[in-house]
């Protein structure tokens, strides 16, 4: 394993207080916890608190800032914030309005996050939730019941973020998540494992002629392993998948994001968005948001996802749009 560390398990610790000197003008850290906190809150604002495992960077703790997330809570890596440090994180992002939580549909991000909503409402502050489950690779996979939160998440971070900012109360925030996750779908492919710094090997191996269709950002199972094929023939297969859960019609509007997992190169993933526009084009779709890069990774895994959101409201395209002061987006 070669890795820029020190101790394998001091990476997280010292992963935030490097992130958060970086930026010290946005976020700060609360105490040595794993809560990251938008420097600048906004009192009478709706609260909006995400996070889970690290080693997705730059989610969660990037999109913290003016017009996205009020505080991310950072747990060890591949591994679940517990309920005492969301419950934290909620306390410091109320500003008077509320919170909402976004979660991931992981077995432990529910499970603690749903506990930290009950310890919060105990102390009277009003807590709503949304689980994101974008990932149509597969069915109840390693930690999870139903569909995984994937890359979809960040833009779920974006819409959201923007409405809050603009002060939509918690009812109206929880109402336009309950309207967009339904809307908003992802496929990956994997061309290598990640390796986690306190195992010291990558989760799973692929030949070296070898892909995996539908991993998710923790190494889990996909649906098919391949032979490693051009671009354009990986962007079919996945584009003709989300066609699949979305039964899209000509003059649709859609947004897409191209997202890395965190070993691959920008200049491929352009590649990839590019061979995704002929498809989307011969499919007669409007595509009115576009974004490439990565936004939430799995460590060092080589591969991409592709995100599409049906902008079924304008409402949702003015949100992405929307400009944000923070680290990443």
């Amino acid at each position: 394993m070669k890795k820029i560390i020190n101790q394998p398990e001091n990476v997280l610790d010292e992963m935030l207080n490097g992130l958060v000197y970086t930026n010290d003008k946005l976020i700060e850290r609360v105490g040595e916890s794993g809560i990251i906190l938008n420097k600048n809150l906004k009192k009478g604002k709706v609260g909006l608190v995400s996070g889970g495992g690290s080693g997705h960077e730059p989610a969660h703790a990037g999109f913290v800032g003016q017009g996205m997330l009020d505080a991310a809570v950072c747990g060890p890596v591949f591994t679940s914030p517990t309920p005492d440090q969301v419950f934290e994180a909620i306390q410091a992002a109320d500003q008077g309005a509320g919170v909402l939580l976004i979660i991931k549909n992981y077995s432990g991000d529910v499970m603690n996050f749903e506990m930290a909503k009950d310890l919060a409402e105990m102390e009277d502050i009003e807590v709503e939730t949304i689980i994101v489950d974008d990932d149509i690779a597969v069915e109840d996979s390693t930690y999870t019941a139903g569909k995984r939160g994937v890359a979809g998440t960040v833009l779920v971070h974006k819409i959201l973020g923007a409405a809050a900012d603009k002060g939509a109360s918690l009812a109206e925030v929880k109402e336009i998540a309950d309207k967009i996750v339904p809307n908003i779908k992802t496929l990956g492919v994997a061309l290598t494992g990640a390796t986690v710094p306190e195992v010291g090997h990558a989760g799973f191996t692929l030949a070296e002629d070898e892909i995996e269709f539908g991993v998710g950002i923790h190494g889990e199972p996909g649906y098919r392993k391949a032979k490693i094929a051009p671009s354009k023939e990986l962007a079919k297969e996945i584009v003709e998948k989300l066609k699949g859960q979305f039964n899209w019609a000509k003059g649709d509007k859609y947004g897409v994001l191209v997202n890395g997992l965190g070993g691959t190169p920008l200049m491929e993933q352009f590649v990839f968005m590019n061979d995704v526009k002929a498809l989307l084009e011969e499919e007669g779709l409007v595509i009115e948001f576009k974004k490439a890069g990565d936004y939430m990774t799995a460590i060092d895994m080589q591969g991409l996802s592709l995100t599409m959101v049906h902008l079924e409201e304008d409402a949702w395209l003015e949100n992405l749009d929307y400009n944000v002061t923070t680290i990443a987006w």
